[in-house]
């Protein structure tokens, strides 16, 4: 690649927005070991919701904080790469995810060493070597069923989004970013469950399975449309930053 090339605008942005796309989508997968509850830590009490039987507090895993922000990346790149500029920054962030679960698999098969496994003993950690290896060794099942359902709903968004946009050309921005995050999204987020959970070694009955996608999606949904002054405030950023020429060009080429 020439210095003439890294040096253009329109390729900067677009290793800007892959380093952040694939960072925030490889912690998002390792955070996503913890389950939160939102109204304790929203500091209220419990809301007792009740859906398909299932009752309590409404939990999630910590990677929902990062996923809204790898669905606006999706869009922006969408705008102004296209189909192709989407699967490579899903089909890299995939592949990067997977490089860092076999390394999480090898540290956690290093001896430890044995001061180290009991040094956070005061702290409420008996056994470092457990804690380690429980954070980071995720099982197969959510590993596979969370690349799984990454790539259907990044390839659907990315379609999806084609499709609003020759509707509508360069009108209802909110539209297209929305709709295709409200699409991809319902798919994702119960491929993973069903998979890591249903399919996987736990065997959720389906009640709770239907009961937590649902909830996981309506929280990506009010998410999405939460986050679309976001969208509106990085388009006028890019914009201003690639000038009025170059960005009408990269839209025009991203939209065939």
């Amino acid at each position: 690649m020439s210095i003439a090339l890294l040096g253009s605008r329109p390729t900067r942005l677009f290793v800007l927005l892959a380093a952040f796309f694939v960072g925030n989508a490889v912690v998002a997968e390792f955070v996503g070991v913890k389950i939160f509850a939102l109204e304790s830590t929203l500091g209220l009490p419990p809301f007792g919701w009740n859906l398909f039987g299932q009752t309590g507090s409404l939990s999630f895993t910590a990677g929902v904080l990062l996923w809204p922000i790898v669905f606006v990346m999706t869009d922006v790149v969408n705008e102004y790469y296209g189909r192709r500029g989407v699967r490579f920054i899903s089909f890299l962030a995939a592949g990067l995810i997977c490089y860092a679960f076999v390394f999480a698999y090898l540290a956690i098969h290093l001896a430890p060493a044995e001061w180290w496994v009991t040094v956070n003993g005061e702290r409420g950690v008996p056994d470092m070597q457990a804690a380690f290896a429980n954070v980071f060794g995720q099982g197969l099942w959510t590993i596979g069923g969370s690349l799984v359902a990454f790539l259907v709903g990044q390839l659907i968004d990315v379609g999806v989004f084609q499709r609003i946009r020759r509707a509508t050309g360069e009108r209802w921005i909110w539209l297209r970013a929305t709709g295709s995050t409200a699409v991809s999204q319902l798919v994702d987020s119960f491929v993973v469950l069903y998979i890591a959970f249903v399919l996987g070694p736990q065997q959720w009955p389906i009640p709770l399975f239907l009961a937590v996608g649902t909830v996981n999606y309506a929280y990506k949904l009010a998410a999405a449309i939460a986050l679309i002054p976001a969208i509106y405030l990085m388009r006028r950023a890019i914009e201003r930053y690639l000038g009025e020429t170059e960005a009408r060009r990269l839209k025009a080429e991203a939209a065939e």
